[in-house]
Formats: structure tokens, sequence, C-alpha cells
């Protein structure tokens, strides 16, 4: 069976920690991570080739994971092990540069409102482990706080609950992760549920009829019209569109809006709104959240 091809993203400078633990589980997997470590000193004919062939072999999938101006800075080594640690002082050193990118770019980090929340923890655990790779570490608490602070406003309802009933000093990043996915599978299925379970969509009328109107718009071709009443003028006999009295515009006749109505209903509030100015009613869960609210 014929070997599954990995190809891993190449270097470009960022995020080293990421492509050196691509990088040595790819060498690994092709059975070259041995060139990595130390050369025996004493060593057989036969074992030092394949040492060099492996060291040759390993050499050329660490240049072919490398982008051009990346690549040209370890031209010079003989050796994969000095190609990794060329590449390491370059770019995995603490350095006062790398440490201010890293906090600025740990700091600047904030899940957008439509954003998925799996990458969005997926691109802090990777912030927070080059820091480490560089000598910045933040404890377990301090970790679950940047964690909750980096959600988006429509998640305040989250934070506060978890914050009220864990505190501070009982909280680590694992539980909050696995609270903040969890909650993020609700809304996805509270979501599908609403689109299929909570739209309703009806026929509006602008006023109430009374039975013996209801009974007007035709449910069986077997009824006659003797006991039909006419929406317009009120009398019996005849239904609206025929009403000899409809371009008189007799006073008090009834007014009946045939417009439709669609009314959506949910279980639960949300942080955001969409508000229609052209609406005739608008209706709301909570009018504490409007501002020169008129009634």
């Amino acid at each position: 069976m014929a070997e599954d091809k990995v190809v891993i993203e190449k270097f470009n400078g960022s995020d080293f920690s990421w492509w050196k633990m691509q990088l040595e589980a790819l060498l690994c997997q092709k059975d070259l991570d041995m060139v990595l470590g130390d050369k025996p000193e004493k060593i057989e004919k036969a074992a030092e080739d394949a040492w060099n062939s492996k060291n040759k072999k390993a050499k050329a999938v660490i240049t072919l994971s490398l982008t051009k101006s990346v690549a040209f800075n370890i031209m010079n080594e003989t050796t994969a092990r000095g190609m990794m640690e060329t590449l390491s002082n370059m770019y995995e050193k603490p350095s006062a540069a790398n440490e201010v990118f890293l906090m600025r770019e740990l700091f600047t980090t904030r899940m957008n409102e439509e954003g998925s929340v799996t990458v969005h923890i997926n691109n802090l655990n990777s912030i927070l482990s080059r820091l480490s790779s560089v000598g910045i570490k933040f404890d377990n608490e301090t970790q679950a706080l940047l964690l909750l602070a980096s959600l988006p406003d429509s998640w305040s309802g989250t934070v506060t609950a978890v914050t009220s009933s864990v505190g501070t000093s009982g909280m680590t990043f694992e539980g909050v992760r696995d609270l903040v996915l969890g909650e993020d599978i609700r809304r996805k299925n509270q979501c599908g549920s609403s689109a299929s379970d909570l739209l309703n969509v009806g026929r509006g009328r602008g006023n109430s009829r009374n039975s013996g109107s209801s009974g007007s718009r035709g449910k069986s071709s077997s009824r006659t019209l003797k006991n039909v009443k006419c929406w317009n003028c009120q009398e019996v006999g005849h239904v609206k569109s025929q009403c000899p009295k409809k371009e008189l515009n007799i006073a008090g006749a009834e007014s009946v809006s045939e417009d439709d109505a669609l009314i959506l209903s949910m279980e639960s509030s949300v942080d955001s709104w969409v508000m229609d100015s052209g609406a005739s009613f608008h209706a709301m869960d909570n009018g504490e959240t409007m501002v020169n609210l008129k009634e």
C-alpha cells in the first residue's frame, strides 16, 4: 500500500512553534527524527552511511518546508540538527521584539460575533504556546480569564454566569473551554430548532369577523349566497366584491386589511436587535433595553 503523502504549510517566519511541531512529527513518520540528535562518535561504517543518508533526507524535508526567504538563512548548515538550531535561535529564542509582538497579538485577539468558537480557541492556544516558548507563561486561571475576556459582547451573559458560579479562584482554562464549547453547541441547536419549529406564517386581518363572515370565504362550493353577509355594507345576500354600495363609501363600513403577517416566536431573548422602522407594530420581551420608549 502506498504511503500517504503528508504536506505541511511552509514556514514563513511566523508561528515557529506550530511549524516545528509539525516538522518533527513528519520526520518521525519518515523515520528520520534520529538525525536531530547527536551523531554517535564511534559508529560502524554501515551505520554511519545509514545515518548520513537519513541526515541528507531530513535536510531535504526541512528545506522543502521553508519559504524562500527563510531557507536562505540555513543554506550553509551541513546537518538537519544544525538547520533546526539556527531556525530556533532566530525565531524561537526570547527577544524583546518577539515578546512585544506576541503580547500585542494576545491582547488584541477577540472573537468576532459570527466567528467560530473552535477556531478562536485554537488561535488563542497557539498564541499562548508561542509565548511559553519565549519564556512568558500564564497560570491556568489567567488563561481562563483571557479566554472569557476575548469572547464577543453577545457572550456577556455566559461570561457573567461562569464567573458568578465558579469564581475566579476555582477557574481553569480546560473547564471554561468546555463550558464555552458546550454553550456554542446549545446556541447552534437552538438556532436550528427556531428555524423549523418557531416560525409561523399566517394571513393578517385588520379586524375580527363574526361567525357569519368567517363562513363567507367559501369553504364549500355547495353553499348559496342567501346566508352570506357582505363585509362592506353588512347586508345579507352578496359578498364584498359584488356589493352595489362598494363605491359609495358608506359611513361606518368595516375596513379590512389583507396584508400578510410574519410572526416569529423565540423561546429566549437575544442581545442583538433587528428593527424595522416601517412596521406598524413592534414587539420586544424587555422594555428596559429601549431608550425613550413610548408604548
